[in-house]
């Protein structure tokens, strides 16, 4: 993938959680991404979402989940308009399938891609289960994306199945926040940790990655920058690439 300015930036957000902790919450949360959103539309060469868009997102085989409109309608309205935008699953919403990209044209990653933005080199992901340790979540994900588990789920009914996995989620939010997951952790950064092994084979100019709810901007080697992009349910950051490189930025509505 390799994608030309043309005068214009890219733009990389993460971790809008949306449908959480409530329904109120996640409306007002909503429109303020829906500002975000409306407020870049015409600076845009293409905008990533990566990763935890949703706080759940399971498809059915004729199923959605309920809610959403707002923001879904917003970023349809976007493509009309010839604006790439890219997703990724992360480790909330890694059921997605094929709806974004047969409906609205959005392609969906899973795993962590490669691509060129006016000769720089980019590796972008949600993050998720990369790096050391964390050792219980990666044995999780994969019983989560096994295939014989999530035909088993598809079978529950949707109104148990996505009440089972809000439970699931708010408590994993908890847990994070007893461990103190929020703060820097210095060399024991697992993110920061991967980009400098994959910098020792591979260079990049830029890794950019969501899932720790932290926004950093870390050296990686000599040349390298590792960008977390930090969350939208209190800290509403993102990052944005131009001409003049890669900034990361708070959205005050």
């Amino acid at each position: 993938m390799n994608i030309q300015l043309n005068q214009k930036k890219v733009f990389f957000a993460s971790d809008f959680h949306l449908g959480a902790p409530d329904e109120k919450s996640s409306r007002q949360r909503e429109e303020k991404i829906i500002q975000w959103l409306s407020s870049i539309e015409d600076q845009a060469a293409a905008i990533f979402l990566v990763g935890d868009i949703f706080d759940f997102w399971f498809e059915y085989d004729k199923v959605i989940p309920k809610g959403f409109i707002k923001f879904i309608s917003k970023i349809s309205n976007l493509r009309d308009k010839g604006i790439p935008i890219i997703f990724f699953t992360g480790n909330h919403d890694l059921w997605m399938k094929d709806y974004f990209s047969r409906e609205l044209g959005i392609p969906v990653f899973h795993h962590p891609i490669e691509l060129n933005i006016e000769n720089k080199h980019f590796l972008i992901g949600h993050g998720d289960g990369l790096g050391p340790g964390d050792q219980t979540y990666k044995l999780l994900k994969k019983l989560f994306t096994n295939p014989f588990c999530k035909w088993l789920f598809k079978w529950l009914h949707p109104d148990i199945g996505i009440r089972i996995a809000h439970r699931w989620s708010s408590n994993s939010r908890l847990t994070n926040m007893g461990k103190n997951e929020d703060h820097f952790k210095g060399d024991d950064e697992w993110l920061w940790a991967y980009c400098k092994q994959i910098d020792q084979s591979k260079a990049f100019d830029y890794f950019i990655f969501g899932h720790r709810h932290l926004p950093l901007d870390l050296p990686v080697g000599e040349k390298s920058r590792y960008i977390n992009l930090g969350e939208w349910v209190s800290q509403f950051t993102y990052a944005v690439f131009d001409n003049e490189g890669l900034k990361l930025k708070k959205f005050e509505a």
